[in-house]
């Protein structure tokens, strides 16, 4: 049996979101294949070894090669892991830090490595990497311009889950915005309203033994799409409902998984990826950003995207693991 420790929580503001996913990967994964460690950090930092995803406390582990290293009054205990699966969305989760980490203890991990998990993280160097590739992305500055053609959307350049982005249509708005977006981080992104539809392509794999989920289209009914930020998510979305698969035509979906494709291998990404784009009315795709650890709750869109191409997260799960072992994500 395979023992995976799953890594989840988090000390920013995706935590919740972190534990939603990794309640939905114990509702999923295989026991007669797994032996689970759940393995929460806490928004303070701390490391601890629960029952599950909704357990409150646990017992302290830090992370030693090969494995867990679990103290208990003076006294620890290795705990050898096999591969380790970062169900951790955003800083310190998604952006090379954890896996950094993973590299050095030597214990294999699920997902993208340190250099794209990085590079997808910051969208400015994103866009820099995709447009190389040939990409269309949105026209964008990381110093605010003197005077842009509104509307603009202004985004921590290193977030996720919509957390600090806002549509600005003039100068008092763009200031403000600016604002909102450095609670989150010191590097802020400013992009040129793209017109389109928001589509999403879920990819699984390494180089190219690519799978691709059936590709999904945002529907909103008023704004931009805000993705964790509703009341109650699990319900639906206040403002959008998704489309699997995607209302589009033969050729427009073709060039959306083949840019999906050409992103992820660009960015250098392995095990999984969700990359979000737009199909502008014209039937232009133009990349909005990548996910290299998209959300795996009971409402988010990569799960649904493989799900409708007869993947369900438990072979999804499979799949990551065997990547894992095998190298073939490194």
């Amino acid at each position: 049996m395979t023992r995976i420790a799953i890594i989840f929580g988090g000390t920013f503001e995706e935590h919740p979101v972190s534990v939603k996913s990794a309640r939905e990967v114990a509702r999923c994964l295989d026991t007669d294949r797994y032996d689970p460690l759940w393995i929460k950090i806490t928004r303070g930092g701390d490391w601890l070894l629960c029952a599950g995803p909704d357990a409150e406390d646990g017992r302290p582990v830090v992370l030693a090669p090969s494995g867990l290293l679990m103290l208990d009054d003076g006294r620890y205990e290795v705990l050898p892991v096999d591969v380790v699966f970062p169900v951790l969305h955003g800083r310190l989760g998604e952006d090379g830090a954890v896996q950094g980490l993973l590299e050095v203890a030597g214990i294999p991990y699920v997902g993208c490595d340190v250099q794209s998990s990085a590079l997808c993280m910051d969208k400015s160097l994103t866009y820099v990497v995709a447009r190389a590739a040939g990409v269309a992305t949105p026209a964008f500055w990381t110093e605010p311009p003197d005077a842009p053609d509104y509307p603009v959307f202004v985004k921590p350049a290193r977030s996720g889950s919509s957390f600090g982005v806002t549509k600005a249509s003039t100068a008092d708005e763009l200031r403000i915005a600016l604002e909102v977006a450095r609670r989150y981080d010191s590097k802020v992104l400013v992009e040129q309203a793209v017109a389109g539809s928001e589509i999403g392509c879920a990819v699984l794999g390494d180089g190219d033994e690519l799978v691709v989920g059936e590709p999904d289209r945002v529907a909103l009914t008023h704004g931009f799409f805000r993705i964790h930020q509703e009341d109650a998510p699990e319900t639906g979305s206040e403002n959008a409902t998704f489309i699997v698969p995607a209302d589009i035509s033969a050729r427009s979906r073709d060039l959306v998984v083949e840019t999906a494709k050409t992103v992820y291998r660009a960015l250098g990404c392995s095990g999984l990826a969700r990359v979000d784009m737009f199909l502008t009315p014209d039937g232009e795709v133009v990349l909005n950003e990548v996910n290299t650890l998209p959300g795996l709750t009971s409402y988010s869109r990569y799960p649904r995207m493989m799900a409708a191409a007869g993947l369900s997260l438990g072979d999804v799960i499979d799949r990551l693991v065997s990547l894992a072992l095998t190298g073939k994500a490194r």
